[in-house]
């Protein structure tokens, strides 16, 4: 059962890197959440409202606390756990809608921030579009570009550029021809097998009018196309992908279960990226008129999209954490401890570890100039630190990365 819990002046709920994951409402008094700035390192204050939540994202998320909770005077706060939240709240349209709205919103601000730091400026949604479909067009993707193209076509009839998107389906599709008569067409594997029958819990007659397929290199939602539509995934398996500065940047893959595109049917937003089908896909397609209804008949879609929206937010973070790093050696290495808190060590005391990356998966998550990262990565195998390989490096003493962040992140701000 929900506590209600006493607060004196002065007291800590909780300090930012606790693995705590209970949820609070403050009934009343004054309570602050002080945080650290990603962009200039200094302290950011937040005052929690009386009925609002706090230390919500890192409980339902499973990721220490970002925040420090403070009593600035004596408070009352009403303390959950994540099966009370979930059970309490999950059927409470209003209060899901409102943290759907408010996470929306703060991973979207995320995403202009890291886009800046990665200088990724486009002047408007349609010269976006077609530097998507070029960027398809340029790694011999030519079914997704054609997809990108006609999708531009039925967004922008009457524009000025209708013809040199025309121009560009025409030769993707010829291309794309000859290489299915070459029997090349292997852009994207399938791996329909292993998902086939997930989720079927949304199997029931009821969904049958939703569900959507598609073939492998479909785009199911291009960049900076309007969002009016969000996914779920039956089956198969969907890439995230993001156009930076005319280059395709591979984001994630989802699996079965996972939503996508919600994003811009809460703010009325543009999409942030380019989701295609790896293989044969399957989903249910839910329009904004139908969002509210869904998530109110159906509360365990609102917690799985919280959920979701916690572990983007953290993720969407963490990436900018490294983008920041004005030392380069300190960004690559706080690279191998992200893929590290991603893959731990079965045995923690294991320094050594292997990742599955190369010298362009680096350059992708640094934020850097593939010429850049090899030399800098470079550095690390003179210093014995790393060993690269064909599809894989091995850091020779994982404590090292630590070191290496600390110290020269100390250096920086001692400067």
């Amino acid at each position: 059962m929900p506590k209600a819990m006493q607060y004196t002046k002065g007291s800590i709920v909780y300090f930012a890197g606790d693995k705590d994951e209970r949820i609070f409402i403050l009934q009343k008094g004054i309570l602050v959440l002080t945080s650290i700035d990603i962009e200039s390192n200094q302290p950011v204050t937040e005052q929690v409202k009386n009925g609002e939540f706090f230390g919500v994202k890192s409980a339902l998320g499973h990721f220490p606390r970002e925040e420090t909770a403070t009593a600035l005077a004596d408070c009352v706060a009403v303390v959950l756990t994540v099966m009370e939240f979930e059970q309490i709240f999950s059927g409470n349209r209003p209060v899901i809608m409102k943290m759907l709205r408010v996470f929306s919103n703060q991973l979207r601000q995320i995403h202009k921030k890291t886009e800046a730091i990665l200088n990724n400026v486009t002047e408007d949604q349609q010269t976006g579009m077609i530097a998507v479909a070029k960027s398809f067009y340029d790694d011999e993707q030519y079914l997704s570009c054609c997809d990108i193209c006609v999708k531009f076509l039925a967004l922008y009839p009457d524009t000025l550029k209708k013809d040199e998107v025309a121009k560009l389906y025409a030769d993707a599709k010829l291309r794309n021809t000859k290489v299915n008569e070459k029997g090349r067409n292997d852009e994207f594997s399938s791996d329909e097998d292993e998902s086939a029958g997930a989720l079927k819990q949304f199997s029931l007659p009821a969904f049958e009018r939703f569900a959507k397929q598609y073939k492998p290199g479909n785009v199911i939602i291009s960049e900076f196309e309007p969002g009016n539509c969000f996914y779920l995934i039956q089956s198969g398996k969907v890439q995230l992908v993001k156009c930076v500065n005319g280059s395709k940047k591979n984001l994630d893959i989802l699996k079965p279960g996972e939503f996508f595109g919600e994003m811009a049917i809460l703010d009325n937003s543009a999409r942030s990226a380019t989701c295609v089908a790896i293989g044969r896909v399957e989903c249910l397609e839910f329009n904004k008129e139908n969002f509210e209804l869904l998530i109110t008949g159906n509360p365990q879609i609102a917690i799985i999209l919280l959920k979701l929206f916690c572990k983007r937010i953290y993720d969407q973070k963490r990436r900018f954490r490294i983008l920041v790093i004005k030392d380069l050696q300190a960004r690559l290495a706080d690279v191998f401890l992200m893929f590290e808190e991603m893959n731990p060590a079965q045995n923690p005391n294991e320094r050594q570890r292997k990742f599955n990356v190369t010298t362009a998966d680096l350059a992708h998550w640094a934020g850097l100039p593939l010429d850049t990262t090899r030399d800098e990565v470079n550095k690390f195998v003179e210093k014995r630190k790393l060993e690269v390989y064909d599809n894989y490096m091995i850091v020779a003493n994982i404590a090292d990365m630590k070191r290496i962040l600390d110290t020269r992140a100390a250096n920086i701000l001692q400067k």
